[in-house]
């Protein structure tokens, strides 16, 4: 009489080995950000691992800060710590010329040019209607009220000449010329960027040069008879 065939084993393989719980969920969240994939992000993770507590800690530190004190500029909108920016809070600066551009991004790579001295405002976006952007949900009225209302302007100086720095491509095209129109009414002249600019391209990737440039060969805005 042959034996039994032995029954099959229910205990499952050992899964392999897994990161703790805590660096995994440090991972995930380092994947979420914009560029980084799986791999950068473990590398990330695991260089925190290998810190001393202050110097991991001081990231964590450095990220509440952002959260809780960063804020938009009550009169360009753009990102502060305080009530105003730096640059508006600027008596130095020609606050009757006002740069409009999209992202704080742009204001950054534009003051590494060196050569525009006036101020700034930052829709933090551009038309989009077939992603959901329409003009409410940018900074276009606080831009208005700069024009309308000197005394909301930087300096409270009346405003002469809104300069529209939007990204050469067709969204920025489509902002560029929807706030020409709303400024048609208004007593300001209204001028864009030159052309020096590659149709497509992002302002935060502009050289130096090519911004500088484009500021000083800035061209008026045609507008509607």
């Amino acid at each position: 009489m042959s034996d039994p065939k032995p029954q099959a084993s229910s205990h499952k393989p050992s899964p392999g080995i897994a990161h703790p719980e805590p660096v995994e969920r440090l991972i995930e969240e380092f994947a979420k950000l914009p560029g980084i994939g799986r791999r950068t992000a473990e590398r990330m993770a695991f260089h925190l691992l290998k810190a001393t507590p202050t110097d991991a800690l001081r990231l964590s530190e450095a990220i509440a800060d952002v959260k809780q004190n960063v804020r938009h500029c009550s009169i360009c909108n753009n990102l502060t710590d305080r009530e105003t920016c730096r640059i508006c809070s600027d008596a130095s600066r020609d606050a009757s010329k006002v740069l409009v551009v999209e992202q704080p991004q742009d204001v950054i790579g534009l003051e590494q040019a060196g050569t525009y001295r006036g101020v700034y405002h930052v829709l933090m976006g551009r038309l989009d209607p077939l992603g959901g952007v329409e003009p409410q949900h940018l900074a276009v009225q606080l831009l208005l009220d700069r024009v309308d209302r000197p005394e909301r302007n930087s300096q409270a100086a009346p405003v002469h000449e809104i300069i529209l720095g939007l990204n050469p491509n067709l969204e920025g095209d489509t902002t560029a010329l929807y706030l020409a129109d709303q400024l048609t009414t208004r007593d300001v002249k209204v001028t864009r960027l030159a052309r020096g600019l590659p149709a497509g391209s992002q302002l935060e990737y502009a050289s130096k040069a090519v911004l500088a440039d484009a500021i000083q060969g800035r061209q008026e805005m045609a507008r509607d008879s």
